[in-house]
């Protein structure tokens, strides 16, 4: 696939970040109701952030919920961009698949420009004859994101590239033994690259750089090591470039902000054996073709960390 050159113009944060969030404000440890997720959600797109904004995540079993809820919020002139859904799976995928198409219908009727539009779906799968039995369900034009086990990740991701869809990885979550090792990170990430597979990932990032922080919003809750989403999506360019494991996972774990510069024409990482330097081409294969998104259940603070960083 050739990757989009980007124009000389445009600064190597812009390609780096441009609808990088997947919000998923109805899952923990946010876990919204549906009303203020939307309402967030139409917010940040208004907002001077919103060319951060990917997809809202939905579960498929609510969408008809997130209808009541977003009908009177949806754009309605001619021309505007639509919302786009990416739905996570329930039990019943048969049953999710009718509930998606018929919410796209229903939103092609009801809104002449198409007001929001499901276009992507995420399920986890446990082997290989689970991950079959989705492909043999869900319809090609549908981007799927297939979550595979780490352990199983060297078998499940050869096979995920024979059918054309996508790979998603859980980076963390709300306990402390919830976030993977940096080698596992790594290696699923050396999978994808080997096989010509794109992938997402969640969980787990919120924050901008590699950090100690409190794993939920709630006032008493316990602390542990989260991975910053820079660390995750330059780990990935580096992987691209440099095929170094090593280093890579060393990136990965570096904590400290100020040995990241984002200059208009790449990002530096000043690492132990010196600077590598992502340039903006490099930047936008990543985000187009290995890593394109990360859902997180919070907008304001992986914008709020950047914007502090691009600033200090």
């Amino acid at each position: 696939m050739p990757v989009r050159q980007p124009p000389v113009t445009e600064h190597a944060s812009r390609i780096l970040l441009e609808g990088i969030i997947d919000y998923a404000g109805l899952f923990p440890p946010a876990a919204l109701a549906m009303t203020g997720a939307v309402r967030n959600f139409a917010h940040y797109r208004a907002g001077g952030a919103g060319w951060m904004l990917g997809r809202f995540v939905c579960p498929a079993d609510a969408l008809e919920l997130f209808s009541k809820a977003a009908d009177p919020l949806l754009p309605r002139d001619a021309g505007a961009i639509p919302w786009r859904l990416s739905a996570t799976a329930s039990k019943d995928i048969d049953a999710d698949m009718r509930a998606i198409a018929a919410f796209n219908e229903r939103h092609r009727v009801c809104f002449d420009e198409c007001g929001a539009f499901v276009d992507a779906y995420e399920v986890r799968v446990a082997d290989a004859k689970e991950l079959a039995a989705v492909d043999a369900i869900v319809p090609r034009e549908l981007v799927t994101y297939l979550e595979v086990p780490y352990a199983l990740a060297s078998e499940l991701l050869p096979q995920i590239a024979d059918t054309g869809r996508r790979a998603k990885m859980r980076t963390g979550g709300v306990t402390a033994d919830a976030f993977p090792t940096a080698r596992a990170i790594v290696e699923f990430l050396q999978g994808c690259l080997a096989h010509d597979v794109t992938a997402k990932a969640t969980a787990g990032l919120h924050h901008a750089v590699r950090g100690v922080y409190q794993l939920t919003y709630a006032p008493d809750a316990p602390s542990g090591t989260m991975y910053g989403y820079l660390n995750v999506f330059l780990a990935a360019a580096l992987l691209t470039e440099t095929a170094d494991a090593a280093l890579a996972a060393r990136l990965l774990e570096e904590s400290d902000p100020s040995t990241l510069e984002i200059t208009e024409h790449q990002v530096t990482w000043r690492g132990p054996h010196g600077q590598v330097s992502l340039d903006r081409q490099l930047l936008q294969r990543v985000r187009e073709q290995v890593l394109v998104s990360f859902g997180s259940c919070s907008f304001t603070e992986p914008v709020d960390e950047f914007r502090a960083l691009s600033h200090a």
